[in-house]
């Protein structure tokens, strides 16, 4: 088994709650690439982050917690700028984002910060998210790109408070497609291809994806589960009953998941695989909080049993 390398934005989530009545805002280290790289370390593989944190206590606990989760942090920089908020609301369990911070603490990795031997070491590099919209981010994330060797695996993860119009969609949408075009693996929400292209339909929407270049295409859509598209042919897998809380981190799981089994089995993703994942994801979204909902091959078997 090999390991995963992860790259993208850490930063602070502030979860809308309430205490005694009182509307308040509990603090939770997120940023869907770092989700991602908790979850695939929780289930068992090997994750190594690649990313800049601020400078400030924040940044120190979000390294802190990279390191007691075993998540490999030698891609990390610190920069000298204020750790990236984002207040999340909510409607129901579903999570909205708005963030505070410029210069964005997660965006400012540059090809330079990387090392070319880690990254084609890798069996599996992750990028996506929405440090794609800034440079020198979005610079190192093509560096790595190019480097031969791992299955590329890319989550748009659209955020629409950071797209002010239809100018901007398009730009993400052409960025997207340059990234969809050379993946192994793509998942996104239908949330996501709604935004991107105005397609609710996740079986349509993944075919298209398919047709720009990318090899598997799995398309979440909630608790109606997920779409997987692959050369050899598509279907739809329901996911598991739950009784939801907070849905923050579940694609993130999803996508870990995904990875860890690519991890252990190799490609392509497999209905099982998909299956999986959205076991996975059921768990997430009965525990409050992004990356520290992420579960352990024990809190699955206790939830669904051996999977």
């Amino acid at each position: 088994m090999g390991y995963a390398m992860v790259m993208g934005e850490a930063l602070v989530d502030l979860l809308e709650a309430e205490l005694d009545g009182e509307r308040v805002y509990r603090q939770a280290i997120g940023g869907a690439p770092l989700n991602v790289a908790v979850g695939v370390a929780r289930l068992g593989g090997e994750a190594r982050y690649a990313g800049t944190l601020g400078d400030d206590t924040l940044g120190d606990r979000i390294a802190g917690f990279l390191r007691e989760t075993g998540v490999g942090d030698r891609g990390v920089r610190r920069v000298p700028v204020p750790t990236t908020l984002a207040v999340t609301t909510f409607e129901g369990a579903e999570p909205t984002f708005t963030f505070y911070g410029e210069p964005p603490s997660y965006a400012l990795l540059a090809p330079a910060d990387l090392d070319p031997a880690e990254v084609a070491g890798a069996a599996v590099l992750y990028a996506g998210s929405i440090c794609l919209l800034r440079r020198p981010f979005l610079d190192a994330a093509r560096a790595a790109w190019a480097v031969p060797g791992p299955l590329r695996v890319f989550d748009p993860n659209v955020r629409p408070t950071l797209l002010p119009g239809a100018a901007a969609v398009t730009a993400l949408r052409d960025l997207a497609e340059e990234f969809f075009a050379t993946a192994d693996l793509v998942k996104l929400s239908a949330a996501d291809a709604a935004t991107l292209y105005g397609e609710p339909d996740p079986a349509a929407a993944a075919a298209h994806i398919r047709s720009l270049g990318a090899a598997t295409v799995v398309v979440t859509d909630g608790a109606r589960g997920a779409h997987l598209a692959t050369a050899d042919g598509a279907v739809t897998l329901p996911a598991p009953k739950v009784d939801a809380v907070d849905a923050t981190g579940a694609g993130d799981s999803v996508m870990a998941a995904l990875i860890s089994r690519l991890l252990s089995e190799g490609g392509p993703t497999t209905p099982g695989h998909v299956d999986f994942a959205l076991s996975v994801a059921g768990l997430v979204c009965e525990r409050r909080g992004g990356a520290t909902a992420m579960p352990t091959p024990a809190d699955l078997a206790a939830r669904w049993g051996v999977r």
